[in-house]
Protein backbone atom coordinates (compact mmCIF):
# COMPACT_ATOMS: atom_id res chain seq x y z
CA UNK A 1 0.00 0.00 0.00
CA UNK A 2 1.20 3.23 -0.95
CA UNK A 3 1.18 6.22 1.70
CA UNK A 4 2.50 9.57 1.73
CA UNK A 5 4.31 9.98 4.86
CA UNK A 6 5.33 13.39 6.04
CA UNK A 7 5.70 14.47 2.00
CA UNK A 8 7.11 11.25 0.57
CA UNK A 9 5.35 8.24 -1.02
CA UNK A 10 5.76 5.32 1.04
CA UNK A 11 5.19 2.33 0.50
CA UNK A 12 4.27 -0.36 3.11
CA UNK A 13 2.85 -3.68 3.56
CA UNK A 14 -0.80 -4.52 2.86
CA UNK A 15 -1.31 -6.00 6.63
CA UNK A 16 -0.59 -2.42 8.04
CA UNK A 17 -4.11 -1.83 8.81
CA UNK A 18 -4.34 1.26 11.16
CA UNK A 19 -1.89 4.06 12.46
CA UNK A 20 -0.82 2.35 15.24
CA UNK A 21 0.49 -0.78 13.14
CA UNK A 22 2.48 1.55 11.24
CA UNK A 23 4.05 2.94 14.07
CA UNK A 24 4.82 -0.24 15.16
CA UNK A 25 6.27 -1.33 11.73
CA UNK A 26 8.58 1.73 12.14
CA UNK A 27 9.54 1.40 15.79
CA UNK A 28 7.83 4.53 16.64
CA UNK A 29 5.00 3.35 18.91
CA UNK A 30 7.22 4.19 22.25
CA UNK A 31 8.25 7.20 21.43
CA UNK A 32 6.79 10.87 22.51
CA UNK A 33 4.86 12.09 18.98
CA UNK A 34 2.43 13.42 17.21
CA UNK A 35 0.30 11.76 14.58
CA UNK A 36 -1.47 13.79 11.60
CA UNK A 37 -3.70 11.51 9.73
CA UNK A 38 -5.33 13.47 6.64
CA UNK A 39 -4.75 16.80 8.31
CA UNK A 40 -6.37 15.67 11.59
CA UNK A 41 -4.32 15.24 14.50
CA UNK A 42 -4.94 12.07 16.55
CA UNK A 43 -5.12 11.68 20.12
CA UNK A 44 -2.31 8.39 21.26
CA UNK A 45 -5.77 6.45 22.10
CA UNK A 46 -6.76 6.78 18.49
CA UNK A 47 -3.78 5.63 17.22
CA UNK A 48 -5.32 1.95 16.90
CA UNK A 49 -8.56 2.78 15.73
CA UNK A 50 -7.38 4.65 13.23
CA UNK A 51 -7.94 2.91 9.78
CA UNK A 52 -5.24 3.46 6.64
CA UNK A 53 -6.05 2.99 2.96
CA UNK A 54 -4.56 3.75 -0.29
CA UNK A 55 -2.90 7.35 -0.48
CA UNK A 56 -3.77 8.65 2.85
CA UNK A 57 -1.50 11.44 4.12
CA UNK A 58 0.03 11.09 7.12
CA UNK A 59 2.61 13.58 9.35
CA UNK A 60 4.95 11.92 11.76
CA UNK A 61 6.79 14.40 14.53
CA UNK A 62 8.98 12.84 17.15
CA UNK A 63 10.29 15.21 19.93
CA UNK A 64 14.62 14.93 20.86
CA UNK A 65 15.73 15.65 23.73
CA UNK A 66 19.39 17.37 24.09
CA UNK A 67 21.21 19.94 26.02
Amino acid sequence: MKLHINGQSVDVPDEIRTIGELLEHFELSEKMLVVEHNENILQKEDHVKAKLSEGHKIEIVHFVGGG
